[in-house]
């Protein structure tokens, strides 16, 4: 940790966990708690639970977990030292840079090097892009339609043939092998040498929300493959939560968002003035890229390509785009491929006006779905619109389904009332199938044990009841201690736990979780903190559960402190051991109303 442990403290103590989370998804109060669609996986149901008074945060889906930090961190691709920085600011606190680390400042030094080599990368391409080396590079841009000014404000350039051009460049500069590998500009081969990642491709600089060059997507001239390159992963570039031109779309001040597939099709909007064009980085769209828009927009527009490889990637990004409480619209391009081609064909007065004509997502998966069946042959058109009223179904709202219901009912001039009895006899069987019993619902995984059950989920319980009521840490004083709990992650937890509670009579999950460094180990923390206690339970059951609870986990200690003692040949100890186990019958009921 580069900072001291109270600084740590203050900071995380002063953003609230509920307010901070609360900024970047939609969150719910339920009970206790509030509840969200987790921000790291696909989910329609909300299993993401955030805590206001344990200051964390647990998805009950995936099983990632932690505090304020690691929310950052993960949900903004932040290391620690960003994380406490964006916090800090927040708070209003002024963090000291001496309490840097000197491999916190060693690391720092890595990633303002890697934008200086990347800048410096940036401009050599363009050079070469405008010097007689790139000539047939320059012209092949102008012919695409793009004009100097366009081609600057992109900082767009030309890596020549030479296989090791910027290499050498780059070493004259003064710059390291071992660095400039970890820069993904170049490739170091012990008996090669050093080599380019890019050579003879049009080069287009990706860039961070600050104009901040980033890596870098380079187009082959002429023929080779890969037609397109990227950059690979860095400690500055991830391309699954980074978007091209989203430094530029950010300040566009439009309501909404064109999503394209390529960087030309990015480039030609911009210059046709439609500036809030984005697209995803060679990779298919995920939920941090659904969630990084969402920051700056409610609606987007699909602007994929009409091929079938388009409309598939376009299927694949609306349910994404939809768990991030996105508003959906698909512009229809045909017959024209992609935006680019659409421009230069038809300017950009028409294709405003396709964004103006552009369909509610849903019609567009219901006129994909209707592709695929014969509406002539009613066997096919039967089993069209029970796939339709499948898809209604979706809509949660009743007003929403309603007014689609009629809308579908009136294009495919059918009776609304048959439709709506069909939408509501699909949906009250899928309700039916929800409530029957468990064992009717999934016989598979009848006889299988949870993998909860047992020691470690009454480990786990424990730990979640002890810091939900702290009273409990008297009531078991000399019962149960940190020692009962097995070795590995839960004894590490319960030795924090129990400390914590001696030193300052509370315990804060949030500040345990900050004594973990890597993700997993968070989540896995949180998750110990998050322990489901199913059904209603009054207060005789409270009680019952938590003395049964207390009962396994003292009956397991005293168990491998017997086979300690058998192993040892410890008579004394076993016999000491076996008047323990009696006792605590006798009294295992009654401790927790002493």
């Amino acid at each position: 940790m580069f900072y001291s442990d109270e600084l740590v403290e203050e900071i995380r103590s002063k953003n609230d966990i509920v307010s901070i989370i609360g900024s970047y998804i939609r969150l719910q109060k339920k009970g206790s708690n509030h509840m969200g669609l987790c921000p790291f996986h696909n989910e329609k149901t909300p299993s993401f639970s955030v805590s206001a008074t344990k200051q964390m945060y647990h998805c009950f889906g995936c099983g990632v977990g932690g505090n304020v930090f690691t929310f950052i961190m993960e949900y903004e691709n932040y290391t620690f030292i960003d994380a406490m920085k964006f916090l800090a600011e927040r708070a209003g606190v002024s963090l000291p840079e001496q309490e840097f680390s000197e491999e916190a400042k060693r690391q720092s030094d890595i990633k303002g090097r890697l934008f200086e080599v990347n800048k410096q990368a940036a401009k050599y391409f363009y050079y070469q892009l405008i010097s007689p080396r790139g000539q047939v590079a320059y012209e092949y841009l102008v012919n695409r339609g793009l004009t100097e000014d366009t081609i600057k404000q992109f900082g767009l350039g030309y890596s020549n043939k030479y296989s090791d051009d910027l290499y050498k460049y780059l070493k004259g500069l003064g710059y390291e092998d071992g660095f400039l590998k970890l820069s993904g500009l170049v490739t170091i081969d012990e008996q090669r040498g050093g080599f380019d990642k890019f050579w003879n491709r049009v080069m287009f600089p990706i860039m961070d929300i600050n104009h901040r060059v980033i890596a870098f997507g380079g187009r082959v001239m002429g023929e080779g493959e890969p037609k397109y390159l990227n950059s690979p992963e860095t400690m500055l570039f991830d391309k699954s939560r980074n978007l091209y031109g989203l430094n530029f779309a950010r300040s566009s001040r439009k309501s909404q968002f064109l999503i394209c597939e390529g960087y030309m099709d990015v480039i030609a909007l911009h210059q046709a003035g439609f500036t809030n064009a984005v697209a995803a980085l060679g990779t298919a769209f995920t939920m941090f890229h659904a969630n990084l828009l969402k920051r700056y927009t409610n609606e987007v527009l699909l602007t994929f390509d009409s091929d079938g490889a388009g409309i598939q990637a376009a299927l694949r990004a609306i349910p994404i785009l939809k768990e991030a409480g996105l508003s959906i619209k698909v512009i229809n391009m045909k017959p024209y491929k992609d935006p680019d081609e659409f421009i230069k064909a038809l300017g950009a007065e028409e294709f405003q006006k396709r964004i103006n004509e552009a369909r509610s997502s849903f019609f567009f998966e219901i006129d994909i779905l209707q592709s695929d069946y014969n509406l002539q042959d009613p066997e096919q058109k039967t089993k069209f619109f029970h796939e339709m009223a499948r898809k209604l179904i979706g809509f949660s709202e009743e007003l929403e389904r309603n007014f689609y219901i009629d809308a579908v009912a009136k294009a495919y001039q059918i009776d609304v009332e048959q439709l709506r009895k069909l939408v509501n006899k699909l949906g009250s069987q899928i309700v039916i199938g929800l409530n029957e019993p468990k064992e009717y619902r999934n016989e598979a995984g009848k006889g299988k044990k949870n993998p909860e059950d047992g020691i470690s989920k009454s480990q786990k319980l424990m730990l979640t009841w002890l810091i939900e009521d702290n009273t409990l840490f008297e009531k078991i004083k000399g019962l149960l201690g940190p020692e009962d709990f097995t070795d590995g992650i839960y004894k590490e937890v319960a030795v924090l736990v129990f400390d914590q509670y001696e030193k300052e009579h509370s315990v804060i999950p949030a500040k345990i979780i900050s004594c973990f460094q890597n993700k997993e180990e968070q989540s896995e923390v949180a998750g110990l903190f998050s322990a489901e206690i199913r059904g209603e339970m009054d207060e005789a059951g409270h009680h019952k559960a938590l003395s049964d609870t207390f009962m396994k986990l003292k009956e397991n200690s005293l168990d491998k402190q017997s086979q300690k003692a058998i192993e040892v040949n410890d008579t004394a100890l076993l016999m000491k051991i076996i008047t323990e186990k009696k006792d605590l019958k006798k009294r295992s009921f009654t401790f927790i109303n002493s």
